[in-house]
């Protein structure tokens, strides 16, 4: 068959999607930015990393380990390019940048799945630059590919499932836990209960993980501002407030985050539409509940296109996979592909109260000080930001980081870009929903510049 699909990611949708194609007599092209299959969530060691599935996944350890076996399985049916950077999008092509050799080609497309996955949502506040300061992302990922810990006495603090699953990922690494730090309110995840009871397997694993720190001796607290961090050359204390008084707590290192946010780039420069998720609180790229994009030909799956985790990701992978192939007049199963559309909808109600016990600290741009530095990669503050809006009356973003710089350094708004938003909504008196998003522009992540060159014309 002449059809050859390309998928861009190799996490949990990226290779349910290529088991899929091949399943359907396809070889599908699968490129991927890591060097071996799995996404964040499932991250694979190097080949000789001598720790257990075990103890890299816990609970999660079968699963990954099943999505590694399917990987490894597709090699031979698949066109797998690993270490494999797709930096721009233009004319039906992908602009990839091959890591190891440093070269960059362009892959054709007609069919494209879209699994771009997701990073850390990153709330900054002072200190927040400092050695030993990591995401929590970061810090997982130190652990599962590396093999080491950020520090030897770690605090974990913001909010959302991630906070305590890498609190006791560390933990049972032999790390000690200073204290996790949750600027959820109790309050909030009791209420939250009915909802995460929809899907009971997965909340008793999260109250698994806040059973074995308590019982372990790892200070839990919630409902706390965090403040500060403190150091000088290192990190060597995080500042709190837990709503009657301010405490503070030495430690070594410090991994923060407030949940996940898509990586919605790549559709971006592919021209897909995009609208405001208010449970996300992000603009998202839009998709039927089949995975088709606006645009023909383009489909999204997994937490590239909306937070809802390594199950639903799978699930989506497979039905994006089964709906390019019915587009394109493949016969496929229909029965299972409204099955997979009918688990990922169930899902949805288990979200929404994800993200009801794990709120968005919406007061944080009301309450961050003008000295706080935003945009590490620029030096932007909030206060000059604050001032770029009084000064200009600015109420978007793209002229907002025209203005004040802000989002053009290396992370090209990675880190930034959701403070950028929360200030500019508070500074202008606007809901943020209003302030807009950045226009994604190539190179998506930076690239050498010499390769940039060898794409100009004579």
């Amino acid at each position: 068959m002449s059809l050859q699909p390309v998928i861009v990611g190799a996490g949990p949708a990226g290779v349910r999607a290529a088991q899929t194609l091949v399943a359907h007599g396809l070889r599908p092209v699968l490129l991927d930015e890591a060097p071996r299959a799995g996404g964040q969530i499932y991250r694979r060691p190097p080949e000789n990393f001598q720790r257990s599935a075990k103890s890299l996944y816990g609970f999660e350890a079968a699963r990954a380990s099943q999505l590694h076996a399917a990987a490894d399985g597709l090699r031979h049916s698949v066109d797998y390019q690993p270490d494999s950077l797709v930096w721009s999008a233009q004319g039906g092509g992908l602009d990839v940048l091959h890591g190891p050799s440093q070269s960059t080609r362009q892959q054709p497309y007609r069919q494209l799945i879209v699994a771009s996955g997701a990073t850390d949502r990153v709330l900054p506040l002072a200190g927040w630059t400092l050695p030993g300061a990591y995401s929590l992302g970061g810090a997982q990922v130190a652990l599962k590919f590396q093999g080491c810990a950020i520090g030897s006495r770690v605090v974990f603090m913001g909010s959302g499932p991630l906070l305590y699953l890498i609190a006791w990922q560390y933990a049972r690494a032999g790390v000690e836990v200073a204290a996790v730090l949750d600027s959820s309110r109790f309050a909030d995840q009791v209420a939250a209960l009915p909802a995460l009871l929809t899907q009971p397997t997965v909340l008793a694993k999260g109250l698994y993980f806040v059973a074995w720190l308590r019982a372990h001796g790892v200070a839990l607290h919630r409902g706390v501002r965090p403040l500060r961090v403190l150091g000088e050359s290192r990190v060597r204390a995080v500042v709190w407030h837990d709503g009657t008084q301010e405490q503070s707590l030495n430690c070594d290192a410090v991994a923060m985050g407030h949940g996940l946010r898509s990586e919605t780039q790549l559709p971006d420069l592919l021209g897909c539409r995009f609208a405001w998720s208010a449970q996300q609180r992000a603009h998202l790229p839009e998709r039927d509940a089949r995975g088709r994009s606006s645009v023909a030909g383009v489909y999204l799956a997994g937490d590239g296109a909306g937070i809802m985790g390594a199950d639903a990701a799978e699930w989506a992978g497979e039905l994006a996979a089964l709906t390019l192939l019915g587009d394109a007049g493949v016969a496929v199963d229909a029965s299972r592909a409204s099955a997979l559309e009918q688990r990922l909808q169930r899902l949805q109600g288990f979200r929404a109260g994800l993200e009801r016990a794990f709120s968005f600290p919406d007061h944080w741009a009301a309450q961050a000080p003008d000295e706080l530095v935003v945009c590490r990669c620029e030096h932007i503050t909030a206060g000059d930001l604050r001032r770029t809006v009084q000064d200009s009356g600015v109420r978007e973003m793209n002229r907002l980081k025209a203005l004040s710089r802000v989002g053009m350094g290396r992370c090209q708004g990675r880190m930034c870009g959701v403070a950028a938003a929360e200030l500019l909504a508070q500074a202008s008196g606007q809901a943020v929903a209003q302030v807009g998003r950045w226009r994604a522009q190539a190179p998506l992540k930076p690239i050498p510049m010499h390769l940039l060159q060898a794409q100009d014309p004579p």
